[in-house]
């Protein structure tokens, strides 16, 4: 390491480079086998995606290529914002915007930019402009309190209580309201009604609805002329999936129709979910999962595939299920049934989960506990909160702090974290007294809690920092990189890594001669 250091002073000095004033630190390029692949000298370096490398050096940007050899450099002191395919930078002046292949699209003069993968809208005071990635051009599009870009790159601006569509073919035209959701089309009001409109600014259902609300997708709930509506956008001409007459109520998720006064049919964003006779009482559970209640006071779960658990059950609530058994409330108590509506599980409890390998937790006056599918407690009922099983291991939290516990309910950690986070490499990331560690699947310490900065990139790649130093470490504990960097940035796509070196070159100055008697003189 010292011989490496020693060599890149040379390599400096021999450049020339005595007219520096500040210095920035060494950043080093390797291949996944640690052959050094380049080196340069950055106050810092940003890996955003494949190609985007950006270096940063006495308050000067630089697109870099893989080697970080400056490319372009561009017009900012700091990076603001990588969305691709955008660079957004920001200089002393304002904010600015490339492409990410290097080409400035707009100086670094404004006070705001918002991105589009196709177009960005720029603000200057109440003043917007709109740059298109198609022709190459800014165009401005006026004055406005305030104007954005819808999730499909459409202009919304507002100016005196109306909204407008500036890149639309009448960019004038005012309107009451126009609402972007989810799908591809916008809401629009004005004061003949509600009405449809689409990516171009064209009515796609003419505003002529005296109701009108988004639901999902593409989809809407409208009411006219005395008939209820379920609408879906189409690009030319929007199309009315279902009316009817009879009365259809929406309230979150939940759209119902009622046929003489009496509730008939649940209905989903393009027609009828189910229809039957009977029905007293429908509750939306999750997804398209509802609790439906009937006359006899029988009642199921009703889902995309059928009657999850058949209505012929006593219950009066029925969850969501997992593992063939779902919860379920009766005489303000839990337990679980199963789909045929029977008790698994007598309701013994004030609250239940859902099982997870065989596991679900209880609440039992105001402890939790872990109970198996044949109604087994796993320990006992004593802790504050219960997170979900995953293979065979449980995270709970008692006053104390947390712990993790096996398929017996067993404690694996004798004395408590202030934290236990499962890591979707399977890890669990522990914290105490603000310092981090890791344990392995089966709850065994692979790193003691000791370190500032933990991050698991992959079960051969972790990356650890203490006294501000950083390195990278095998789950073994073997070295990758020793805790001697500023900063590691593994780049997977290309199959490198950058880091960033913790010292600052000493560059010698020739001593000047100007003045100077020379010797014997």
């Amino acid at each position: 390491m010292k011989n490496r250091r020693l060599a890149f002073l040379f390599f400096i000095i021999s450049l020339g480079l005595f007219s520096f004033r500040s210095f920035g630190q060494t950043w080093e390029v390797y291949d996944l086998q640690g052959n050094l692949k380049s080196r340069a000298v950055y106050d810092e370096v940003y890996v955003f995606s494949e190609s985007v490398r950006i270096g940063k050096k006495d308050n000067q940007l630089f697109l870099l290529a893989r080697n970080l050899n400056p490319i372009v450099t561009l017009e900012g002191e700091d990076v603001y914002q990588y969305l691709s395919p955008w660079i957004l930078v920001k200089g002393k002046n304002g904010i600015g915007a490339y492409h990410e292949y290097g080409q400035q699209v707009l100086p670094a003069e404004f006070d705001e930019i918002l991105t589009y993968t196709t177009r960005l809208l720029g603000k200057k005071g109440n003043n917007y402009f709109v740059f298109e990635r198609g022709s190459g051009k800014t165009t401005p599009i006026g004055s406005f309190e305030e104007a954005h870009l819808t999730h499909l790159g459409v202009v919304i601006a507002q100016k005196s209580g109306k909204y407008f569509l500036p890149q639309s073919k009448d960019p004038q035209r005012p309107y009451e309201l126009l609402e972007e959701n989810d799908g591809r089309y916008l809401l629009a009001k004005e004061e003949s009604g509600f009405g449809i409109i689409n990516e171009e600014g064209d009515y796609v259902l003419s505003p002529t609805l005296e109701q009108l609300e988004y639901t999902r997708n593409n989809h809407f709930y409208g009411f006219n002329d005395n008939q209820y509506l379920l609408i879906k956008g189409d690009e030319i001409k929007a199309d009315v999936t279902y009316n009817s007459f009879h009365k259809i109520t929406k309230s979150g998720h939940l759209m119902l129709e009622y046929i003489h006064g009496k509730l008939r049919r649940i209905m989903k964003e393009d027609g009828i979910f189910l229809d039957a006779v009977g029905m007293e009482e429908v509750e939306w559970i999750s997804g398209e999962n509802y609790f439906v209640r009937f006359r006899e006071q029988k009642s199921g779960l009703y889902g995309p595939k059928g009657w999850q658990v058949n209505p012929q059950s006593d219950a009066e609530w029925i969850g969501e299920g997992k593992e063939g058994l779902f919860p379920a409330k009766k005489g303000g108590k839990f337990g679980f049934i199963n789909s045929s509506g029977e008790w698994v599980i007598p309701p013994s409890f004030e609250e239940v989960g859902t099982f997870a390998e065989n596991l679900a937790p209880y609440k039992q006056g105001t402890k939790w506990g872990l109970i198996n599918k044949s109604g087994d407690f796993k320990g006992i009922a004593e802790w504050k909160e219960i997170k979900k099983t995953s293979e065979g291991k449980t995270v709970v939290s008692s006053d104390e702090g947390f712990y993790l516990l096996n398929e017996n309910g067993e404690k694996l950690n004798s004395l408590p974290f202030d934290q236990i986070c499962r890591l979707k490499e399977g890890y669990f990331l522990v914290e105490k007294n603000g310092k981090r560690g890791i344990l392995n699947k089966d709850g065994e310490e692979i790193f003691q809690n000791e370190y500032s900065f933990l991050q698991v990139e992959d079960n051969d790649f972790i990356l650890l920092s203490k006294d501000g130093k950083i390195g990278a470490f095998r789950a073994s504990g073997d070295v990758i990189y020793p805790m001697e960097y500023d900063r590691i940035i593994p780049d997977w796509t290309n199959q490198e890594i950058l880091v960033k070196e913790a010292y600052t070159p000493v560059i010698l100055i020739p001593e000047p001669t100007e003045g100077k008697r020379k010797k014997g003189a």
